[in-house]
């Protein structure tokens, strides 16, 4: 009776080699992966910086993959609508998502109740830039530092504004920041966008704001706006006569960037997120892509997957410690 109940070896054999199968099976898919048209989701609207990146990035892949990759603009309501159509979305890496520090590192510590979960919801695939601010202020403004900005602050609590595109942007938490750690208080003024914003800044209207190349370039190489600072560790080397904060009488180690990613679903193979973030790095590795980012004011940001992760670990309890000590809440 017992040598009825053990597999013959032939029947081990055939097991053998369906497990091999199975297990070839997964990179084999991965390999050709995509196999149908992908949609890459997105909060920013047509025409922002990041969204331009998304696009260049989206051409590359195209083209390496063989099939369309649309790009979709959901902007609106801190990206809740594009995010909510991701999550509705499909679950096979076909449908990808593009998302910044706010939303995988700030948010869930902005708001006590999120329309998902950054751990459960999104698998980051890779950063596509990250970009520094610059303080920027009127072309005839009188503010000559960062200091300057901070005397007239605490010689007027609360009348001194600034501005950005919403609440809880980087940006505005990096103001906030700011504020913390000079022991200011001054006005924050939202506005619908970010070329009404910058245009407030020249005008005057708005005594300052946070800005990087893509969106206040513009309106300083038009000679309308004035850098005095970069919230970097270091000066940068397309604009090596711009101090750091620290260097303009503002607090030392401040530093605030903004970032974005592509995401996709959890649970896909790693074989295929694998393969995702390979193909993304090299689309970003182009010559053509590198050129572009110089005109934004983006830094490339290569970096493995698990390097990445720890990134945004660390993004988020940077955030976490900002939010507190800046007392913002979006609830």
């Amino acid at each position: 009776m017992l040598e009825t109940k053990l597999p013959r070896r032939d029947a081990l054999g055939r097991l053998a080699a369906g497990l091999a199968a199975f297990a070839l099976a997964g990179p084999a898919c991965a390999a050709d992966f995509p196999t149908k048209p992908v949609r890459i989701l997105t909060p920013f609207p047509p025409g922002s910086g990041p969204e331009t990146v998304l696009r260049l990035v989206a051409e590359k892949l195209q083209r390496r993959w063989g099939q369309p990759v649309i790009v979709e603009n959901r902007p609106g309501a801190n990206g809740f609508i594009a995010i909510d159509a991701f999550k509705r979305g499909a679950t096979d890496g076909t449908d990808l998502i593009q998302l910044d520090n706010v939303h995988l590192a700030a948010y869930s510590h902005l708001f006590k109740k999120l329309p998902y979960d950054p751990a459960r919801d999104f698998e980051p695939l890779a950063p596509l830039f990250r970009a520094y601010f610059f303080v920027t202020v009127a072309a005839n403004s009188p503010y000559k530092t960062v200091g300057d900005i901070l005397d007239d602050a605490r010689a007027h609590p609360g009348q001194l504004n600034y501005g950005s595109w919403s609440v809880g942007n980087p940006v505005h938490v990096g103001t906030a920041l700011l504020e913390a750690m000079s022991g200011t208080q001054m006005q924050h003024v939202v506005y619908k966008e970010t070329s009404l914003l910058y245009s407030g800044v020249a005008s005057g209207e708005l005594k300052f704001a946070l800005g990087t190349m893509a969106t206040a370039g513009a309106l300083q190489r038009a000679g309308k706006l004035k850098f005095i600072a970069i919230t970097a560790p270091t000066r940068q080397p397309a604009f090596p006569d711009v101090p750091t904060v620290a260097e303009s009488r503002g607090p030392e180690g401040y530093e605030i960037s903004g970032w974005t990613s592509i995401a996709a679903p959890r649970g896909l193979p790693k074989a295929v997120t694998d393969k995702l973030h390979q193909d993304i790095q090299a689309a970003l590795a182009e010559p053509d892509i590198r050129e572009r980012y110089v005109t934004l004011g983006y830094d490339p940001f290569p970096t493995t997957r698990e390097q990445f992760t720890a990134f945004i670990a660390a993004e988020s309890a940077k955030y976490a410690e900002v939010v507190r000590r800046a007392k913002v809440s979006l609830d």
